[in-house]
């Protein structure tokens, strides 16, 4: 299969997903939304992953109007899609549902729970400690199904062949280092968060790799 995975800025990158989708022998190509350029023709499925900026800040990241657009014409083909963290905001938004600030930001390894069963989503625990790096959220679009929460905010939602998760399956533990270099505010002690990162992240990977690969399958079955 062809897969595209739309990003938004140089430390948001498909992480994990990227080895799934390679080591499943499928075609893996990358398209940076903000750095311009129209989107890339037909995909089989289409991973939208997060980045610093917000879903609402149009005014400030005009190309968000493009992939808007977008993430639509998708939605009304029926193209299977992944979304993480602002992917998941963003496919919200674009399926007509309001996309606002949490109550509180999640940053770290916070409890998530499974409230309604997804074949993809089934790679997880019922109950799991997910690495979380948001200040907004969703509400679940109209015909989507609401599938995990935490204390705060929802972390996961179905809408057709479309699969929204709040938390980051995707990440590495690279990648968590450079958040931390670039967002060092958004922590309170950034010396735990690499110490208990460093204790989860080979168990959070295989998780992640698994759910990636679950999604993947649906779409070729």
């Amino acid at each position: 299969m062809r897969v595209l995975a739309v990003t938004h800025g140089p430390k948001v990158g498909p992480g994990v997903f990227g080895e799934s989708v390679l080591a499943a022998g499928h075609e893996l190509e990358t398209w940076c939304a903000p750095l311009g350029g129209a989107p890339p023709g037909p995909a089989d499925a289409v991973l939208v992953f997060g980045g610093s900026m917000h879903p609402d800040q149009d005014e400030q990241h005009p190309w968000l109007r493009r992939e808007h657009g977008f993430l639509q014409e998708l939605l009304e083909r029926g193209t299977p899609l992944l979304g993480v963290c602002l992917g998941a905001q963003l496919i919200a938004k674009a399926a007509g549902a309001s996309v606002h600030p949490a109550t509180k930001p999640e940053v770290g390894w916070l409890p998530v729970e499974q409230i309604a069963h997804d074949p993809v989503l089934a790679a997880f625990p019922r109950r799991f400690d997910a690495f979380q790096w948001h200040h907004y959220t969703y509400d679940v679009p109209d015909g989507g199904t609401e599938l995990a929460r935490s204390e705060v905010s929802s972390q996961a939602f179905r809408l057709g062949p479309a699969l929204g998760i709040q938390f980051h399956a995707e990440v590495t533990s690279a990648t968590v280092a450079s958040w931390l270099a670039e967002d060092r505010a958004d922590v309170s002690d950034a010396d735990e968060l690499r110490r208990e990162t460093a204790a989860r992240i080979s168990a959070w990977n295989r998780l992640g790799r698994d759910l990636c690969r679950r999604f993947l399958e649906s779409v070729s079955t």
